[in-house]
């Protein structure tokens, strides 16, 4: 109780900024991005005598190394060394969840890209060339590439998870309507465009720094550690940026790192590893492809009473973060709806393919996918609209999720009615009908697709951060955080904070870049929670400051601390009077005073907790809501579409810079209509990855995005646990784009009344072709 009461006061003292102060500010980094004046690692001044890497894989998806001959290799002019796993002086593992992932292959290769050896030459020329200079001759092994087959043979990462709620099997025996069914849903590669990579340079006292293009530092930093067997304080990793994440880098821009330093650490000099974009499409895991059975129970009114499923989750050939994303299907597996029994199993299935890993949504778009598949089924079979089964069941206040949370603060049926009154749904769906009687070569699909999403690390203890504030003598302002800034704008956001709490101008202040020597033990930026954790520690240390220069003024005003003192652009008030000291004169004074003028704040996300032994807890601190509409045109003669609009009311809380999340959500649409209509990934029955070039892998462009696109902010009060309540907003957007597939399958059975649904994501236009013409 004592525990709960202290988190309860550090909210209310953490919310007393006033909304109203917050500068509604554009992305400060548009303006160095559009000049090309951005930093990456790339863009490093290296150092005089720097050797560049260039790593070997495997060219085959599972086997036993018979021999390697590097003698060809390392007799080439300009070749400083090759390193291999007998070069660690640690551990060669790089596992972050489960230690099953080596960073060189030893004996066996486990998929087609494992890296083997690091060669590190004068140029990165001299270093591709010699990797053409290695003889390797691998024994075959037996190639497992789908979940299904992984499952067959008994080939798993972890023990399954499973999620229960009521009792199901009850549950059907009551249902009037039961179907089964199952889905798939494809990988998607990130497509970042900054590829990985990472520069090493050598400090003194065996001292290395690494800057590397990663979400994670604190694990990079941990990781490389633990392969040279040295301490953590002798590794600094420092991020100044990425060129897009989207998950890629939250653990898999770990093993370049790892080389760059291993190779620093026995060469005494600078080495840079950077990957082009065919090594990294090939040696990287890529949004997890699944596998999924349902089975859907409704009652004679169309409630859902019953739902089960089993996910089967294609890991690749180790862990990485497959158990924790596997652990967030679960939690989203019912998407928008209350379901009173629910039953969901999940088993990461090992398969040879490079470790699948983290992807906008982790998890929760491809369980979002099927609850989706499940609706549309039992609305065809049954002769309704899914739209009607979907609006019956929306989440309401008190309702329990299957992991035992109470909804609180619900916003699903707001976002809902609000889409449906604002864009005019049901003259939109009588549009598109009229359209299609009048129309035999053109046929359009329409759809609603709710999303609930829940903002927290769904393992507790990665909830927490920290920030380190300076003022300086001048009145400038320097902020450390954990906040890696990938174009989602959260370096804007962490200035706007002090800002509005010192009322300065944001040209006093400057973020600093990510750093483990300054903000250390920290969390990734991930889970859509960057904002909220290093946000609410740079709002507690600014408001310490602020508290401490208070009592600094009551001193030189000769006022009472009890008295009403406020800062407003940059001048001191007095019970809301204009006073004589200044922000810089204020600062000056508390310097001769000896004030502290740095502080360093810890943030951990109170009331969260799970107990993964029962599978039952409150793990998200809250939930972002929004619904979304797509219509879309298909040409029925040759299987292309165009998407003629989104329209979507979304959660922002209160917004703190509307125009960067609204670029959040529009980005992470189209991102999600990618992921469901043609970004499809294919390797062939050896492991190989066939999509391995622009020219063969499709993502969005500008001519196949939503020809309109609206987003519309629902009224709501916001919540306390968001930053200054301004919900999370980098991954709930991406689960609008689902609402495309569904769009074109209603398309689709406007044209082909014999259409069977196919739920085999994406729908490509190969498959809306055949999908037209297949009785």
């Amino acid at each position: 109780m004592h525990k709960n009461k202290e988190n309860k006061i550090l909210e209310s003292k953490l919310n007393k900024v006033s909304i109203a102060l917050k500068q509604s500010i554009k992305n400060l980094d548009s303006y160095t991005h559009v000049r090309g004046e951005s930093l990456y690692v790339d863009d490093i001044n290296i150092r005089q005598g720097t050797f560049h890497g260039v790593v070997f894989d495997s060219p085959k998806a599972h086997g036993k190394i018979k021999s390697i001959d590097y003698s060809k290799a390392e007799a080439l002019e300009g070749v400083e060394r090759i390193f291999t796993y007998k070069d660690i002086p640690g551990k060669n593992e790089i596992g972050g969840i489960i230690a099953d992932e080596p960073l060189f292959a030893e004996d066996e290769v486990h998929f087609w890209g494992m890296p083997i050896a690091l060669i590190v030459a004068e140029s990165e020329f001299i270093a591709r060339k010699a990797r053409g200079l290695i003889e390797i001759n691998i024994e075959d092994l037996p190639v497992i590439t789908t979940a299904k087959e992984a499952k067959a043979k008994g080939s798993f990462i972890n023990a399954p998870r499973f999620f229960s709620l009521g009792d199901t099997e009850k549950a059907f025996q009551e249902c009037e309507y039961v179907f089964e069914g199952e889905t798939f849903s494809n990988g998607q590669e990130h497509l970042y465009i900054e590829a990985q990579g990472a520069y090493a340079e050598p400090l003194e006292n065996g001292n290395i720094k690494i800057t590397s293009s990663t979400q994670g530092p604190t694990s990079v930093q941990k990781t490389i550690a633990q392969v040279l067997g040295v301490a953590m304080h002798k590794i600094e990793v420092d991020v100044t940026r990425l060129g897009g994440g989207f998950g890629g880098k939250e653990d898999q821009a770990t093993p370049w790192a790892v080389m760059a330093a291993l190779a620093t650490y026995h060469l005494s000099q600078s080495v840079k590893l950077i990957l082009n974009r065919h090594d990294d499409l090939r040696m990287t895991g890529k949004r997890h492809p699944y596998e999924s059975t349902y089975k859907i129970g409704l009652s004679k009114g169309l409630k859902i009473l019953a739902y089960q499923t089993e996910f089967l989750q294609n890991s690749g050939a180790a862990a990485d973060l497959s158990p924790a994303i596997a652990e967030r299907t679960l939690f989203h597996a019912t998407n928008s709806y209350y379901v009173p029994n629910v039953t969901t199993k999940v088993l990461s299935c090992k398969t040879n393919l490079p470790p699948n890993t983290a992807f906008r949504g982790f998890g929760g778009p491809q369980g979002m996918f099927v609850i989706e598949s499940a609706i549309a089924k039992a609305a065809h079979e049954i002769g309704v609209s899914a739209k009607q089964i979907q609006e019956i069941n929306l989440l309401d206040e008190d309702d329990t999720f299957s992991y035992g949370q109470i909804a609180e603060k619900v916003e699903a049926k707001n976002t809902w009615n609000s889409a449906k009154n604002i864009f005019s749904s049901d003259a939109l769906e009588q549009e598109v009908a009229e359209f299609n009687r009048n129309n035999r070569s053109f046929k359009k699909g329409l759809s609603f697709m709710p999303i609930t999403f829940g903002i927290s690390f769904t393992n507790t203890p990665m909830n927490h951060a920290r920030a380190l504030v300076h003022i300086y003598l001048d009145g400038s302002i320097g902020i450390s955080t954990a906040a890696v800034e990938m174009g989602q704008g959260v370096n804007t956001k962490m200035m706007q904070i002090a800002a509005d709490v010192f009322s300065v101008s944001i040209e006093k202040i400057k973020i600093e870049t990510t750093n483990t020597t300054r903000v250390a033990n920290t969390s990734p930026s991930a889970a859509s929670s960057t904002a909220d954790l290093n946000g609410k520690a740079t709002l507690m240390a600014c408001n310490s400051l602020l508290e401490r220069l208070k009592i600094v003024v009551s001193e030189d005003l000769d006022v009472s601390e009890e008295d009403n003192i406020t800062l407003k652009e940059e001048v001191v008030f007095v019970n809301g009077q204009k006073s004589e000291l200044s922000w810089t004169e204020l600062i000056s004074s508390a310097m001769i005073k000896r004030v502290a003028l740095t502080e360093n704040a810890h943030y951990a996300t109170p009331e969260i907790h799970f107990d993964k032994t029962k599978e039952k807890g409150h793990p998200f601190a809250y939930h972002v809501y929004g619904t979304a509409i797509t219509t879309v045109t298909i040409d029925c003669t040759r299987g292309t579409y165009e998407f003629d609009s989104v329209k979507i009311v979304h959660d922002y809380g209160k917004s703190m810079s509307e125009g960067i999340d609204l670029g959040q959500v529009e980005g992470a649409l189209i991102q999600g209509i990618g992921w469901m209509t043609m970004e499809e990934i294919a390797y062939n029955e050896d492991g190989k990855l066939l999509s391995n070039a622009l020219s063969t892998y499709k993502i969005p462009d500008i001519f196949s995005v939503p020809k309109t696109v609206e987003v519309i902010p629902v009224e709501t009060e916001g919540n306390d646990m968001a930053i200054l309540k301004s919900k999370a907003v980098g991954e709930p957007p991406l689960m609008y784009g689902i609402g495309a597939y569904f769009a074109l399958q209603n398309a689709i059975k406007a044209f082909n009344p014999n259409y069977d649904l196919q739920f085999h994501a994406p729908m490509t236009p190969e498959k809306v072709l055949m999908s037209l013409y297949k009785n």
